[in-house]
């Protein structure tokens, strides 16, 4: 199965840590340059230092760029850099956003427009940024990561619910908009995954429990048993990036072990 993205560069939000890591290491290492933006310089210049440290094929390369993806005006100009610097880009993963969720009648006005700034205008901000290079060239790649609450949410889970449910929409928008173009738009609907946002949790649990105890027992309760690795998503956003997904569009596929009661 080919999925080499030599000559391929990708922009991936969120790439610092965690899911938006695992999946530019699979990149780097698949020979595509790779973008990685986030809002702190320090977890950039890191992401970059470990992912430099693993062989890849010549032409690959890593750079990271602060970026809020919510600021509209300094998400076009990191746009631009990175096609100055890096080469037209054609192939975005829309990473960014942690959960946020809470009673609705507790949710104010300013954190909902938060919400929607971070994970759905971002990703509609530069989908529209990369889409006339993408149907220039008759090759694009769009993958937007939500979470399991896109198809099927459960009480006191807006408004992460509502925005990650919206940017399943606009997958399905893009990916009829771009089939003829040759540019291919998934989603991945995330489930309990080991990443940052997980950690974030265990500590703002107050547990007494370790992390690793923490993490079993939650993934104990998955129909698979356990939780998933940020390994097991890069490979399938690595799957989609490449010319082996080429028939593959429109489509939210749960990454969640099993865990949601819809398909």
């Amino acid at each position: 199965m080919d999925t080499d993205l030599a000559g391929h560069t990708a922009l991936i939000t969120g790439g610092s840590l965690g899911l938006g890591l695992a999946m530019a290491s699979a990149y780097y290492v698949a020979g595509a340059r790779v973008a990685i933006l986030g809002r702190r310089q320090g977890p950039l210049e890191e992401a970059c230092e470990q992912i430099r440290s693993e062989s890849s094929p010549d032409g690959a390369a890593i750079e990271g760029y602060v970026c809020d993806v919510a600021d509209a005006d300094r998400l076009a100009c990191v746009f631009d850099q990175v096609g100055v610097e890096m080469g037209t880009v054609d192939i975005l993963v829309n990473n960014a956003g942690q959960s946020a969720a809470k009673p609705f009648v507790e949710i104010t006005d300013e954190q909902w427009q938060a919400d929607i700034d971070l994970k759905l205008f971002a990703a509609v901000r530069l989908a529209r940024l990369a889409w006339p290079q993408m149907q220039a060239g008759k090759w694009g790649r769009i993958i937007n990561v939500l979470n399991v609450y896109a198809k099927a949410p459960d009480a006191n889970t807006a408004p992460t619910s509502v925005t990650r449910a919206a940017g399943m929409a606009l997958t399905k928008v893009l990916a009829g908009e771009g089939a003829p173009h040759g540019i291919l738009v998934n989603a991945l609907l995330i489930g309990f995954i080991k990443s940052d946002q997980i950690r974030r949790r265990h500590e703002a649990s107050g547990s007494s429990e370790s992390l690793d105890e923490f993490i079993q027992k939650a993934g104990a309760r998955l129909p698979m048993g356990r939780m998933g690795e940020a390994q097991e998503v890069a490979n399938l956003a690595l799957f989609l990036a490449s010319d082996a997904a080429s028939y593959i569009t429109g489509c939210a596929i749960n990454m969640d072990g099993g865990l949601s009661k819809v398909v």
